[in-house]
């Protein structure tokens, strides 16, 4: 997949070939971001590997990236400690020849990187680094993601989490906006996405649940509850589980009240076209709320720096109370609902902007 669009002026134009980037995608959000950015990146060949973690390698494949899959993700925490290790010297000794590497969350390319002497550009938007005091192998992943050669991270990021893991304050970067206005801009929506759901209606809500397994989550889900008030309300919900036991939550509800899909779904379509979405993480929420869309977030824990700015704008409607949530859904109107992309777009092209002259300097050096 080679990027092309109006940003020519962000990358040499002096040079024989076009500059390489690899991009190595690790969670299901990465293919729709990079492909948002490479397809604006004029003058860039671009080599992808993709981990094998949930839906990551079916959506690379989706958003068009031609690709190579390198290790894996394990549902096991001790198991995944080990695996994190090993993949990271599997990229070190298989990622592609090029002149910057392109990951997001992902101290296994950046470390792969600096082992093959190639400059990093590292987007996060994760300013909570230390889940588990002490714990030094997550202590280790973050000083590994602190060490890329650029960093990339929204204005609301608190960037001393960067800085405090060993990050050179010149190497990070910011932008006006979110992560996930980037792809959010470049989304199509599908008129149609609505008729394969088993709704009379056609409308609904999303639920997405905590990430139980994950060290930063401290909590027992509220999901059940959740969905018990919204069929209450006779409101239809599209339940996407993690697949680690939250599955059996709808197995007591009809598919007509409660929809679980049969494989992977397009998120982005799923949030355009809902009344509302609720993710007991984070990515999903700030989707819908780049989209306009209304959307709640019930993470258990603190939350990061963008989402407490969403939540404080009024874009985001935090709570662990399933009654004010449902209640909160009931009190929307038309308007409330109705998605726009005018101010994804703008955070987009100033995002591949700030890319662009990132990928010069590194093709320089």
């Amino acid at each position: 997949m080679s990027g092309h669009g109006e940003h020519a002026a962000s990358t040499p134009a002096a040079r024989t070939r076009p500059v390489r980037a690899w991009i190595d995608l690790v969670s299901p959000s990465h293919p729709f971001f990079f492909a948002a950015l490479a397809k604006r990146l004029d003058g860039v060949a671009v080599a992808t590997t993709v981990r094998e973690k949930t839906e990551t390698v079916s959506l690379a494949r989706e958003v068009g990236f031609t690709h190579r899959v390198v290790g894996r993700d394990f549902d096991n925490s001790l198991v995944r400690k080990v695996g994190i290790p090993l993949r990271t010297a599997q990229l070190a000794i298989e990622a592609p020849d090029c002149d910057v590497s392109l990951s997001s969350r992902n101290a296994m390319c950046v470390l792969a990187s600096k082992v093959r002497g190639i400059p990093s550009i590292h987007f996060t938007d994760n300013d909570i680094t230390a889940h588990i005091d002490g714990l030094w192998v997550e202590e280790l992943y973050n000083r590994f993601e602190a060490a890329a050669t650029h960093n990339v991270v929204p204005r609301a990021f608190a960037t001393e989490e960067l800085t405090r893991w060993g990050a050179d304050a010149d190497s990070i970067h910011t932008y006006d906006g979110y992560k996930e206005d980037v792809y959010v801009a470049n989304f199509e929506p599908d008129s149609t996405f609505p008729d394969q759901l088993p709704f009379a209606s056609g409308e609904y809500i999303v639920v997405r649940p905590e990430a139980l397994t994950a060290a930063y989550v401290d909590a027992d889900s509220i999901v059940p509850d959740l969905l018990a008030a919204a069929t209450e309300r006779d409101i239809g919900v599209v339940y996407l589980p993690r697949g680690r036991g939250d599955e059996t939550h709808a197995h007591d509800y009809p598919e007509s009240a409660v929809y679980v899909p049969d494989g992977a779904v397009n998120g982005l379509q799923l949030a355009w076209h809902a009344r509302c979405v609720l993710t007991g993480s984070g990515t999903m929420s700030r989707e819908a709320a780049c989209m306009e869309k209304p959307a709640v977030s019930f993470f258990p824990n603190t939350l990061l720096s963008v989402d407490q700015e969403l939540v404080a704008d009024g874009r985001i409607f935090h709570s662990r109370d399933p009654v004010k949530i449902i209640e909160h859904i009931a009190a929307l109107d038309e308007s409330d609902v109705a998605p726009d992309r005018e101010r994804a777009r703008a955070v987009r092209d100033e995002v591949v902007e700030l890319t662009g002259e990132l990928i010069r300097l590194c093709g320089e050096r």
